[in-house]
Formats: structure tokens, C-alpha cells, sequence
């Protein structure tokens, strides 16, 4: 009844199997790949005609996780998997984006790929192999995809690079890197380290793309046995149309990609474009024209052209930079009044709006995933609306961009984050873009940077980030620092690198060609580097460190430790105790199980309130120490006194005066405050209190002839 092909090889300590021909048999390519006890079914579709008019390749990547491959239930109301979450979404980019330009020019076939995490040991990571499916799964397809790729991870500790390090030993590494690329070229790095340098960076980049070709072979292997016809398809020629634009506008393209200001130069294209349009696309009069369609790629291949030739002959930019010149900068700190730290940086025509919120243990975020719910003390969130590059459009929830983008600048800023001992807050950073011309992103690291220093968060150091471009021809290589949108748009390469003095703390890299060498990725390191100590630079004009103390707005905080014995008693039956603290003070507690006590308010005295509280209840009274208490109850036999925070002792009444007490109610009444000795504790634990022995008017001890 199945055909099942398999395919295994025993890779970085583990065997990983590519199985097909039993599962999902409908699809057009489909692959169980299995590693460790983590097994993903990567399923490929595509439509096998274009959608009349399709001016774009639909190819859509949905990566999700079922909770039952770890043996979950999904939380919330209704028990089921939902909306995708920020794993989800940050996987099907990481796959989208190396497969993506290995599709044949000019396809334009609606393309699906499904991955779908259906095992997870909660050891090796779902999303390298969703990616390896995503690769075998097109393979076996028959699409016009010029694969296959492979993937790998990449950690580092103690100067050696881990393949396919499994989650507990990336909590040690100082880098998580993920690389993907074919047999001969690198086509996506994925990364977030602790102030790496280049030479460690790229030898992973390298180690992972060593690594991953045995994944490649494999596939190649499985293709042999299982793959479908390939899918016949000419890419069409517009060489002639190509042509005919030039000719035509070649000379007004040329001078309005030499124009500075963006939206100017976008006019300009415009009205080269409405000229070129007028004469050469088909219309009632003119039927032998070209197709609208086709005139609109074609025109396209015209601008690339005329911008990449550009800057290869003279080896200037769009705007008359340099190839390794930053647009202007001016940075701003401390912005807005009543926020916790605040920053404007502005690079050239891209702008980010930054804003950094202090919060306490309540606002840590909440994560559901396939190895458990966990808590986050650090987030970033990216927001780019449609004005920023002067349209009009719907302005709804956080898109995949949205959610991308933020997480790359998360990860630039996490390496330079201080200790929870040290800075017990949660920190959230939002950055809105209100202008932008490329390199939003790498606007947001060095933003969002300037407005945790303004906040009063003691990072290590400041971070900087540059997006890097490449123009890659017969007659030249051409690396680009500081990419505006249009040469991002029209190039081959889209690098983003920060980082800060010390070292790299986030690399992304994304190809639009069939790879780049590791000569060309060293000259863009470099390149980087310098362009990130510039960078750096203007930055340190705003801001230089962090400030010192907090904004007043900011709430204030402080951790205390008690014995783990003792959290009963702070939160007390049914949180009677902990709930009256919070209510006399005026503070926020939680106690961790760990006995970790974080205190916040807005004001110093409740914190203090709250503290000396909680030590009150904590501490141990000492034997032979004198304390002030509160006469609680009075018995025919002696008088109770609440001495030491919630404790209570028993003055015997012949231990409440130096003469005879007939009762112990000729002596103190209840209510009445007394000074009281602790001498010990009876057989029974009982505490044993003294008020003969101390001077009642100034709460010394008597000297003991005196107390006798």
C-alpha cells in the first residue's frame, strides 16, 4: 500500500531520517524528518498555473507546533492551538527566507509549504529540521526550486563551535546560530551572541555550512529514489522589452536614482514610468503595445539595472554616498517627560521613536510553548505604520515583519542586559518608526539602546546596528554600508549586523542570488565593524552611559532573600499575611519558591514599610536580646506579650517585678507597653520572657543585683 522510501545518516551524534511515501501521499512533495525523538511532517504544494495577473511569487511558509507532540494540552479556554505564536511565526520566516530565491526567475505559481511539529523530545529544536523538510519536501515536489539546502545550529563555548547543540547546551553557549545555504554558497544566518568577534562569527558561519552538507547529500539521495517529474517551466524573456525601457527612459532613470531625497527620486521613477508607459503598453489604439503585466516587470529589470551599474562603474550610491559611508545621525535622549527613558535616533531619511517602560515581576511576559509555559522579563516590540513611508493602509495587530524585526533587534540588545540580582525589573521596549528608507531594524537596536541608558538600566555597553548590502555582477562586487530601501530593494543582499565594542551581539543575513562566498561575507564583516564604531560615536553624543538614577516616574524597587522555611510564614494562610503586608504598605511582594522577595512601589517609604514588615516576620528573636512589646492578654498566672514581630510570649508573674505581684493585673494592663528579656524557651518550646530584669523606664538591663 506505501511506497516508503528512507533515507538515514548518523549527524552530530544523533541519526536524522528523511522518510516519504506514507504520510500525506495528496501533497505534491512531503518528508517525515526525524532527529532524536523530534519528528516534523514538511508537506509541499503548488498550483500548477499562475493566477491571471499575478505580478508577485505567492510562496507562503506556515510553520506550527501541535502541543501534543510534547505531551501538552494547550492552556486557555478552549484547548486547542490557536492563532500562531511568536516561535511560529519567527520559524516560517527563518525557512520563507533561504528557499524563497532559490525558485526559478519569474515563477510566479502560487507555492504552500506546511511543517508541522509533531514529536519534540525537548531536546533537539523543531525548527532546523522544518527547514530540512521545507527543502526535501520541494525536491521531491518537481517545482522549479534550484535546491536542495540544508541547515544547521550553531553554538560556542570555550572557544569551540557545537553543531546542533541541544536546548540545555544552548543555555550555556555564548552563540545560537542558525545557517542555511546550498552545497557550494550561504544563503540565510540567523543569529544572537554575547560580543563575539567576526573571525568567531564567521568561522560558525562556516562550521554550520560544513556541517549541513551530508543533510544535503541525504536529500539529493531521497530525490533519487522518490522525487516527481520536474514541472515544466520557461521563464519568459522581456529581453526585447528591457531594452525598448531603456532606450526610451534609460538616461531619466539614471538621473532620478541620482536624486538624494527619497520621495523626490520616487516622483521621478514615476514620471519615467508614465512616459515609458504611455508609449510602449498596449492599448485600443495601440494593441501591438506590451502587456501591462509584462511592462511592469520588465520596467522593474530596467531600474535594477540602471541602479546596479551605477554603482558598480563609479562606486557611488543612490544618494552620492561612498560604499562604505553611514547616512547622517542625530541622536536624542530623554525625549519625552514622562516616560522612563525615551530616545529619536535618526539615520539619513529612517527614523525610530524608542521608549523604555520599567515594570515588576506582574508584567513579565507569559510563554506557551512545547517545553513548557515560561516567563520573560525582557521584551522589544517593533511598530511600523504606513505613514512612516508616506502611504495609507490598515493598521491592525503585529505582522510577521512586525514580529521579525523586533525579535532580530531583541536579540541585539539581550547580550548587554544587566543581571536579575542586579536590575530585578522587567524591561519593555517599544520602538516606533516614524520615518523610514531602510534599515528600520538596525534603527531600532541603537534607539532602543539610547532609551534603556535613559531609563536607567545599567547595560554593559551601548549597541549599534548597520544593515549591509551587495550588488553582485560579472564585472564587479560592490559591499554597501548603511542600505537605503531602494538598494535594498534592487541588491542582492540584505546583512544586518550590531553589536558593541567588544564584539557582535546579532547577525542576519538574507541572499537573493544563489549564495554568497565566505570572501564576501568577510569584507562585509569588516565593513560592518567600522560602520558600527561610527555609529557608536554619534550615539555617545546623546547618551555616553547609562544615567544613574531612575526616571521618577519609574517604579522603585528592591529583593530581599528569606530562608525558604520562613515563606509560609510571609505569605501566610490562604495569602492572609502576605495580602495585609501589601495593604498596610502600599507595596507590591512576590516571593519566588526560592525565597526571593522583590518589593516595588512608587514611593521609598513603602518599599521600607514593607521591608522591615517582612524581616519582622522572618528573623529569629535571640536569647538574652531585650525588646519593646504590646501586653495581648492577661491570665491569672502571668501576662502575654507580643514581643517580636508575630510572636507572642509569657511573663510569668514572678518574672514581672523585683517584689511580691499578688496579681498580674497590679502591674500592666492589655494594651500596655513593656520592655521584656528573652531568656530561653521551656521543654516544650515555649518562649520565657523577663520584665524584672530590664528597667522599665529606659529599657536597659538591671544590673543584677539589682534585678535579684
Amino acid at each position: 500500500m506505501f511506497d516508503k522510501q528512507t533515507v538515514s545518516l548518523e549527524w552530530a551524534g544523533r541519526t536524522l531520517t528523511l522518510e516519504t511515501g506514507r504520510v500525506a501521499r495528496q501533497a505534491d512533495g512531503s518528508v517525515l524528518v526525524t532527529y532524536g525523538d523530534t519528528t516534523v511532517l514538511a508537506n509541499a504544494t503548488f498550483r500548477k498555473e499562475a493566477k491571471p495577473g499575478q505580478d508577485f511569487f505567492p510562496l507562503t511558509v506556515n510553520y506550527q507546533e501541535k502541543y501534543y507532540a510534547s505531551g501538552r494540552i494547550p492552556g486557555g479556554f478552549f484547548k486547542r492551538e490557536g492563532r500562531p505564536t511568536e516561535k511560529e511565526t519567527l520559524t516560517s520566516r527563518l525557512i520563507d527566507r533561504p528557499i524563497r530565491p532559490l525558485f526559478v526567475k519569474g515563477f510566479k505559481n502560487e507555492v504552500q509549504v506546511v511543517l508541522t511539529a509533531i514529536s519534540y523530545d525537548l531536546e533537539n529544536d523543531p525548527d532546523i529540521l522544518g527547514m530540512i523538510g521545507a527543502s526535501a519536501a520541494l525536491v521531491l515536489s518537481g517545482a522549479p526550486f534550484m535546491g536542495p539546502i540544508g541547515g544547521a545550529r550553531v553554538g560556542y563555548k570555550d572557544g569551540e563551535y557545537i553543531i546542533n547543540p541541544t536546548i540545555e547546551e544552548l543555555e550555556d553557549s555564548e552563540l545560537d546560530l542558525v545557517v542555511a545555504g546550498t552545497n557550494d554558497a550561504v544563503m540565510m544566518v540567523e543569529s544572537e551572541a554575547y560580543e563575539l568577534s567576526e573571525d568567531v562569527m564567521l568561522g560558525a558561519v562556516m562550521a554550520g555550512h560544513e556541517a549541513m552538507q551530508p543533510v544535503i547529500n541525504a536529500i539529493i539521495e531521497l530525490a533519487e529514489k522518490a522525487a516527481k517529474d520536474p514541472f515544466e517551466f520557461e521563464p519568459e524573456d522581456y529581453s526585447s522589452e528591457l531594452r525598448a525601457i531603456q532606450d526610451l527612459v534609460g538616461a531619466d532613470l539614471s538621473d532620478a536614482y541620482k536624486i538624494t531625497e527619497k520621495l523626490e527620486r520616487q516622483e521621478a521613477v514615476g514620471a519615467a514610468r508614465e512616459k515609458a508607459a504611455a508609449e510602449l503598453v498596449a492599448t485600443e489604439d495601440a494593441p501591438d503595445g506590451m502587456d501591462a503585466q509584462v511592462f511592469k516587470t520588465a520596467f522593474k529589470e530596467a531600474e535594477a539595472s540602471v541602479v546596479r551599474g551605477d554603482i558598480i562603474k563609479t562606486g557611488k550610491r543612490i544618494d552620492g554616498r561612498s560604499l562604505d559611508q553611514v547616512r547622517p545621525i542625530v541622536a536624542e535622549a530623554g525625549l519625552l517627560p514622562r516616560t522612563h527613558g525615551s530616545s529619536l535616533f535618526t539615520r539619513g531619511e529612517t527614523q525610530a521613536l524608542c521608549v523604555a517602560t520599567l515594570g515588576t515581576a506582574d508584567d513579565e511576559q507569559f510563554i506557551d510553548g512545547l517545553d513548557g509555559t515560561s516567563k520573560s522579563k525582557f521584551m522589544l516590540h517593533y511598530n511600523f505604520p504606513p505613514y512612516s513611508v508616506g502611504e495609507t493602509g490598515r493598521m491592525g495587530g503585529a505582522g510577521r515583519r512586525e514580529i521579525g524585526h523586533g525579535k532580530l533587534a531583541w536579540r541585539a540588545l539581550q547580550a548587554v542586559l544587566p543581571e536579575h540580582e542586579e536590575f530585578p525589573y522587567t524591561v519593555r521596549l517599544v520602538s516606533e518608526i516614524t520615518e523610514s528608507n531602510g534599515s528600520s531594524s538596525m534603527a531600532t537596536v541603537c534607539g532602543c539602546s539610547l532609551a534603556m541608558m535613559d531609563a536607567g538600566v545599567p547595560v554593559k555597553r551601548a549597541v549599534s546596528g548597520i544593515a549591509m548590502g551587495l550588488i553582485k555582477e560579472d564585472d564587479g562586487v560592490a559591499v554597501l554600508s548603511d542600505i537605503l530601501g531602494d538598494e535594498d530593494h534592487l541588491g542582492d543582499m540584505d546583512f544586518k549586523v550590531a553589536g558593541t565594542t567588544e564584539g557582535i551581539t546579532s547577525l542576519q543575513m538574507d541572499i537573493k542570488i544563489a549564495g554568497i562566498t565566505k570572501e564576501i561575507m568577510a569584507t562585509a564583516l569588516e565593513q560592518a565593524k567600522g560602520g558600527r564604531a561610527h555609529i557608536l560615536g554619534e550615539m555617545a553624543k546623546a547618551l555616553d552611559s547609562n544615567r544613574t538614577e531612575l526616571s521618577e516616574n519609574a517604579p522603585q524597587m528592591e529583593m530581599m532573600k528569606v530562608p525558604v522555611d520562613k515563606i509560609r510564614d510571609v505569605i501566610g494562610s490562604g495569602g492572609k499575611t502576605i495580602r495585609g503586608i501589601v495593604e498596610e504598605s502600599g507595596a507590591k511582594v512576590n516571593i519566588d519558591d526560592d525565597g526571593t522577595v522583590q518589593i516595588s512601589a512608587l514611593d521609598r517609604p513603602s518599599i521600607e514599610k514593607a521591608m522591615q514588615m517582612i524581616k519582622e516576620l522572618t528573623a529569629e528573636a535571640e536569647v538574652g536580646e531585650i525588646y519593646e512589646g504590646t501586653v495581648v492578654s492577661i491570665k491569672d498566672f502571668g501576662a502575654f506579650v507580643n514581643f517580636f514581630g508575630p510572636k507572642d510570649g509569657l511573663v510569668h508573674v514572678s518574672q514581672m517585678a523585683n517584689e511580691r505581684v499578688g496579681h498580674p493585673k497590679d502591674v500592666v494592663k492589655e494594651g500596655d507597653k513593656v520592655f521584656v528579656k528573652l531568656m530561653g524557651f521551656d521543654d516544650r518550646g515555649k518562649v520565657r520572657l523577663s520584665m524584672k530584669v530590664v528597667d522599665q523606664e529606659t529599657g536597659k538591663e538591671l544590673e543584677t543585683d539589682n534585678a535579684e
